[in-house]
């Protein structure tokens, strides 16, 4: 992995001439990305993601934090106990120097389930990270190991199907194997490219049907402007 990610994150922390990330996926053309975005402020934020902050109380984990833009908002403003985990080395480096208290490199998956949390934050496509529908359980098992009892999961993502075409009878014209929020996605940065990788969207009513499966409930908070929403998870 080359972290390309990462590495534009702290590029843009030490102004170390960053670029602007270009991704694609297995559905949309190249698109670039500027890295500032990920540095906003609440202010400018989504909608969905300053209600899931407003939503955050007690001991919070944030699980693929990025630039650490939501954790520094909670630790700073709602002086929360907050850790934020990404699987890149380069972001946690940034937002150590960004001033958060604690932030590490590790995988959701091999986090110790003897840490119990009150929230958990899944931002900007949280159901992205369990990469297939097959390895959403996997997931959602480990986050639920990892919850308080009147604890909370926080998790956005998007109904993808507007990005298809319909078909004369308004029917969409989606792959016939598999899941249509299923893709892949790649990225470049200052010319290199990471090898592609999977990435799951997930609409409201397979997330809720694969939460029930797992013992977990599951309520719409809020819809977005453009097919996205943001869900509580709960036991």
């Amino acid at each position: 992995m080359k972290d390309l990610f990462g590495k534009a994150i702290l590029d843009f922390q030490t102004n170390n001439s960053p670029e602007n990330l270009i991704t694609e996926t297995t559905i949309s053309e190249e698109d670039e990305m500027s890295v500032a975005y990920l540095f906003r402020d609440f202010n400018e934020m989504p909608k969905l993601e300053q209600k899931a902050l407003e939503l955050s109380r007690g001991k919070t984990l944030d699980v693929g934090c990025g630039a650490g833009s939501h954790s520094l908002y909670l630790q700073n403003e709602k002086k929360l106990d907050v850790t934020a985990i990404d699987i890149s080395k380069n972001a946690i480096k940034a937002c150590q120097l960004r001033g958060l208290a604690s932030a590490k490199v590790i995988d959701i998956l091999n986090l110790d389930s003897d840490e119990k949390f009150d929230t958990i934050l899944l931002l900007m496509n949280g159901t992205g990270i369990f990469g297939t529908l097959k390895n959403t359980s996997k997931f959602l098992e480990k986050l639920k190991s990892l919850l308080n009892p009147d604890g909370q999961i926080l998790i956005d993502s998007s109904d993808i199907i507007y990005m298809f075409d319909e078909d004369e009878d308004g029917a969409y014209e989606v792959p016939a194997n598999g899941y249509y929020g299923e893709l892949e996605f790649s990225l470049s940065y200052k010319g290199e490219k990471e090898d592609s990788f999977p990435w799951l969207y997930m609409d409201y009513n397979t997330l809720q049907n694969a939460a029930f499966a797992n013992g977990l409930q599951c309520e719409l908070i809020l819809e977005g402007e453009h097919y996205d929403y943001l869900a509580r998870l709960s036991i």
